[in-house]
């Protein structure tokens, strides 16, 4: 066979792209002639084994993942354990803080943005001298003897099951390993078979970065212990139990060694102290419940587990003969100009895929990289960002079915409320809960580090957002009244004791704040970052109070407090329009330094929220678009998540067109081959919001109604979506055919009155609990 190209070679090589191009007709021809279909399974797929670990295949039951490598003579597992964490829980409110916030304050209302960020610097930035990371549990290394490696290799992960596989030929015999991690039985699974008895020998050890782990290789079982960092972090406990059909074992060394085995299954499990357990006993105590199965049942009841939350969607876009392609060759194909529907559907399913695999309810919630990290210090700690990137990790929770997802966010906000609490009270004399930029596992609120990104008391309020919206898709008062509207309500009492009054305008206004990491030139000429009413906060105050006001008379409680709210509310400084017809980003018309920044943050009430909308102000909307358009023309979008958040934008635009253009973008700017979103480095954030933004784009019911195919691209003028949500209890089925709608299923959940709009037509449903309506193209009933 002709070799088309090399894994790493220049895209920009012309020869690539002709080849490739000619290589996709010369398949499509011969499918043609030979009436084959391409397959339209959900697998992600290579032709060789893992050459990074941006290659590798993510595996995860919510809390235990691993990263598949696939090597022949040396399989390597990454292997993490989402409560491996270094550090421990501090204080760090900078005690200047209190009594620095009024002068700050009369600073910036004087225009005096340089001495204002000094002194906030100085005054009001915590010493956090508590270092803290996410980190790898370990690595799981299986070494083999093959002699001679033969052909037919593949490495492949099946999102409809969940679970990888690796097959090759080496000296005349057919290897194959199947990995999965169960989420009803906590450990991870992996089957090694061979077609010639007797035909698997291998060693296998653990390890960890760092060398500091205790290891203990005794029978047919391996330990590996550490306390993390020194003693200034979790306690962890692996386990690794053989079980061989066959042949003989040994342990000698760290390593246990299997000769001649029929077949071998490896258990592994994992705890660390972190929920107050003793890491070995429990990584034992799921040991031996695991054992007791057979790999059958483990596989059974794990398929069984994740496909009760992965079939409730399905995706049909398209399907060519790029399907017949290894994933990585169909992102080389599609940045050199092919169109690939199916791996658009692939990359939306991968989506719910990493969420289903990296949140489970009663765990920690998926941080900046799900719970796929190497190492002991990845990128910015693989924490949780609050300023949009954990807020992005669940836009698709509810809109594609997998509202359990979301739990583990809205409970981890709950316990934050005592450190934000406070620091509300400390730092500011307020009441209330406030965190500003990010946290850990630890639970911290306070700001450090510089204020071009610290200095912003809004992401504790913008996380609560998601506790309103929880409610909005289930409509459940019992979760309402004991987990969200408390955690609301704490946010909200903050941010009505931090507006103040514009001595100008009269308006209550919120600072010192920010633009989340943005700045601005001002006057005369110096580079600043914070202001009195940066329009993000008052969009998020708007949002939190109004959702808080909604919470307050679900539950019919608290009458005086919303009468408080909705008076702050009715103060609150407005969204403006500059004079060029943008959306202001801070409370004067700065120029931009950086006119092309990653955040796009004072389009918050356009996406995620629903403040501009089409039905309500469509001069804000305009207003947003030109937004948009000067900060692509910009360089904006250069991130991976920033271009999630903009197929978001558009999708709310009801621009088809834009939103596909930029979610073509994504794939061919911002995806590594393994489908991992690429900020760089690899971020998972922009997998998620890119899944929520497909969504978006062919259904959205944040207006006060459901409304279909709001930004369906030319295309896609044929498909189908199942069972995505809709706020008010409503899950829909939805087939298109010639770019317009066929059919629409209305499944209705809890019996609400259900308002459809498609195009210019809208009709009112009455529905009743557990009954499906199903309407034709024109809204008639069928």
């Amino acid at each position: 066979m002709v070799k088309i190209f090399t894994p790493g070679m220049p895209l920009s090589n012309k020869s690539i792209r002709i080849s490739l191009m000619l290589f996709f007709c010369f398949f499509s021809l011969t499918n043609i002639f030979a009436q084959k279909q391409p397959p339209a399974d959900l697998k992600i797929w290579f032709g060789h084994p893992a050459i990074n670990w941006n290659e590798a295949l993510p595996l995860g039951n919510g809390r235990l993942g691993a990263m598949v490598f696939g090597g022949i003579l040396a399989e390597r597992l990454q292997l993490n354990e989402e409560t491996v964490w270094s550090g421990k829980s501090a204080d760090f409110v900078n005690p200047q803080a209190k009594a620095a916030l009024d002068p700050v304050r009369q600073l910036l209302f004087s225009g005096k943005y340089a001495e204002a960020q000094a002194l906030a610097q100085k005054s009001m930035m915590g010493d956090k001298k508590v270092g803290s990371n996410y980190q790898t549990l370990g690595d799981l290394q299986l070494d083999f003897n093959h002699q001679s490696v033969g052909a037919d290799y593949r490495r492949e992960l099946d999102i409809e099951t969940a679970v990888a596989k690796v097959s090759y030929q080496a000296d005349g015999i057919k290897y194959t390993r199947e990995i999965f991690t169960s989420a009803p039985d906590q450990v991870l699974v992996v089957r090694l078979t061979a077609d010639k008895p007797g035909a698997l020998t291998f060693s296998l050890k653990l390890s960890r970065a760092g060398n500091k782990a205790s290891l203990n290789a005794a029978g047919t079982e391996i330990t590996l212990q550490e306390h993390v960092n020194g003693g200034e972090g979790v306690k962890l406990a692996t386990r690794v139990k053989v079980l061989n059909e066959g042949g003989a074992i040994d342990a000698a060394d760290g390593k246990i060694n299997i000769s001649k085995a029929n077949a071998v299954t490896l258990l592994l499990t994992a705890a660390t102290d972190y929920w107050g357990d003793e890491p070995l006993a429990h990584a034992a105590k799921q040991m031996a419940a695991a054992q007791a199965k057979t790999y059958a049942g483990l596989k059974s009841d794990h398929v069984k587990d994740y496909q009760k939350y992965f079939n409730r969607v399905s995706l049909n876009i398209g399907l060519t003969d790029a399907a017949y392609f290894p994933t990585d060759t169909r992102i080389t194909a599609m940045q050199a100009g092919n169109v690939d529907p199916h791996l658009l559907g692939l990359y939306f399913q991968f989506g719910r895929y990493l969420l289903i695999s990296s949140s489970r309810p009663g765990g920690l919630p998926a941080n900046l990289q799900g719970i796929w990290a190497d190492g002991l210090t990845p990128p910015w700690s693989a924490d949780y960002h609050i300023n949009i990137n954990i807020q992005m990790n669940y836009w698709p929770a509810e809109v594609t079915n997998l509202s359990e997802m979301h739990l583990p966010f809205l409970e981890f906000l709950d316990a934050l409320r005592p450190d934000a609490r406070k620091t509300a009270h400390d730092m500011y004399g307020l009441k209330g809960a406030v965190a500003h930029f990010t946290t850990d596992a630890w639970h911290f609120t306070e700001p450090y580090g510089q204020t071009q990104w610290a200095m912003w008391p809004m992401g504790f309020a913008w996380s609560a957002q998601h506790l309103w919206e929880h409610y909005l898709f289930t409509e459940d008062k019992k979760y309402l009244k004991e987990l969200a509207y408390p955690v609301m309500k704490d946010a909200a009492l903050f941010c009505i004791g931090w507006l103040v009054e514009n001595p100008v305008t009269k308006q209550l206004v919120s600072g010192p704040s920010i633009s989340p990491e943005n700045q601005f030139k001002t006057k005369n000429g110096e580079i600043a970052t914070m202001v009195m009413g940066p329009t993000m906060d008052h969009m998020i105050i708007r949002d939190l109070l109004t959702n808080t006001i909604a919470a307050s008379k679900a539950l019919n409680q608290d009458a005086a407090f919303r009468r408080q709210l909705a008076e702050k509310l009715n103060r609150l400084a407005p969204t403006q329009i500059g004079r060029d017809g943008r959306i202001m980003e801070w409370t004067e018309e700065f120029a931009e330094p950086e006119p092309g920044h990653r955040h796009i943050s004072h389009l918050y009430g356009l996406h995620p929220g629903n403040q501009i909308t089409k039905q309500q102000n469509p001069e804000l909307l305009a207003a947003a678009r030109k937004t948009i358009d000067y900060r692509l023309s910009h360089g904006g979008g250069h991130t991976g998540w920033s271009r999630a958040w903009i197929i978001n934008f558009f999708a709310r635009l009801q621009d088809g067109e834009a939103a596909y253009e930029n979610l073509l973008a994504i794939i061919r700017k911002s995806t590594l081959p393994n489908l991992f979103d690429n900020h760089p480095p690899f971020q998972i954030d922009g997998n998620f919001g890119a899944t929520a933004g497909i969504t978006e784009m062919l259904l959205q019911s944040h207006a006060g109604e459901i409304q279909l195919l709001p930004a369906l691209p030319t295309a896609w003028a044929q498909g189908h979506i199942y069972g995505i949500s809709a706020r008010g209890g409503f899950d829909l089925d939805l087939d298109w055919e010639n770019g317009k709608l066929k059919k629409v299923k209305i499944l209705s959940k809890l019996g609400n009155a259900c308002q459809l709009r498609y195009g210019d037509k809208v009709i009112s449903l009455k529905t009743g609990k557990g009954k499906t309506y199903t309407l034709d193209g024109n809204l008639q009933s069928l």
